[in-house]
């Protein structure tokens, strides 16, 4: 199963603004029906009745973790890229 992240809000008229994020499983693809029914099963299942009437913004995949996720920041000593030109826009009058 692959583990996603879905962002929730709360209706703008709501007397409890909620807005956040919680991570689900799913086996469906990402943007497909099923995954966005598996996260909203999974918000109900968190947050139970006061998360009937929030909508889910967007669901996309967590990052994983990488072995060396120390906390600590890597230097990158590599050149920069180079700026790549555009071609000149060509005038049909």
């Amino acid at each position: 199963m692959q583990t996603y992240l879905a962002h929730y809000v709360s209706p703008i008229a709501s007397d409890a603004r909620a807005t956040g994020l919680f991570e689900f499983e799913s086996d469906s693809r990402m943007g497909s029906k099923a995954n966005l029914h598996d996260a909203r099963m999974r918000m109900l299942e968190l947050y139970g009745k006061d998360a009937v009437s929030w909508s889910i913004d967007k669901v996309e995949r967590k990052p994983a973790k990488s072995l060396d996720a120390d906390g600590q920041l890597t230097i990158d000593f590599r050149p920069p890229k180079p700026v790549r030109k555009r071609a000149p826009k060509k005038e049909y009058w």
